[in-house]
């Protein structure tokens, strides 16, 4: 009986060490072997043994992290209030480093990148942060870059994601806007107005030549105003004159006919 205790305890102690030393690195992940609080290597994925309570091991993930920047309340060049929100994306490339350098590294990263978005965008004017926003997202990672190196880690990716402007600069902005499409409104108008006038001059330079054609004009307004079916019908002082020559016009076709019928 006493036998099988003993087995039993020793199975049991067995089961506990093979679970104690015995550990699984999974593929995204690499892991820093500690031997009596040193660093003894870096582990790549697969099953590793330990020597437990002597050895620790502590994995560290090599897939790329999104973390959010929450919103900074932040005075631009031209003394605005603005609140901007960003996202970055980072990943850690050298696992030692990121466990050995410093304690916590993405809350590290997430301080940083506060400190970072509040610095450059209030180098820009508001203009400049809403039209350049691919420069500010360079500018950002940049500074992170050089700040999380000796951490081991790089930064891939800063991205604004929502600016908010205070509602007094949304009415300033959108009256600005009004204004500026008002503008090229007039622009355009006035552009088609001086179209206008030229082709209108060409026309009576035309007219000056042909007086006819200004009488062909007078008929074809007459015509555009019987589509109304008006009961009055105005004649420009021009086109009596012109209903006179076409009426002697007509005789003189006649005249000229009748020599031609005698002859016959």
């Amino acid at each position: 009986m006493l036998f099988a205790w003993i087995a039993v305890i020793v199975v049991v102690l067995a089961v506990l060490y093979l679970a104690l030393a015995v550990k699984v690195v999974k593929q995204y992940e690499q892991a820093v072997l500690f031997r009596l609080g040193r660093v003894v290597g870096v582990k790549g994925a697969g099953l590793k043994v330990i020597v437990p309570v002597i050895d620790i091991l502590h994995r560290v993930s090599l897939r790329i992290v999104t973390m959010p920047i929450q919103s900074q309340g932040i005075i631009t060049r031209d003394n605005v209030s603005v609140d901007v929100s960003a996202v970055a994306y980072y990943r850690v490339v050298d696992a030692e480093k990121s466990v050995v350098a410093i304690e916590n590294v993405q809350s590290a990263i997430n301080q940083i990148a506060q400190t970072t978005l509040r610095k450059v965008v209030g180098q820009h004017t508001l203009d400049e942060t809403l039209s350049e926003t691919d420069r500010i997202n360079v500018n950002i990672r940049e500074i992170l870059d050089v700040a999380t190196v000796e951490w081991g880690v790089v930064v891939t990716l800063v991205e604004l994601k929502d600016i908010q402007l205070p509602d007094s600069m949304k009415r300033a902005m959108a009256r600005q806007a009004e204004a500026e499409r008002e503008k090229r409104a007039k622009i355009i108008a006035a552009e088609g107005e001086a179209l206008a006038a030229d082709a209108l001059g060409t026309a009576a330079d035309i007219m000056m030549a042909h007086p006819l054609a200004l009488q062909l004009r007078n008929l074809q307004s007459l015509v555009e105003i019987g589509v109304d079916k008006n009961t009055t019908v105005v004649f420009p002082a021009p086109l009596m004159s012109t209903i006179g020559e076409l009426g002697s016009f007509l005789a003189r076709e006649a005249a000229s006919a009748l020599p031609n019928q005698d002859d016959a």
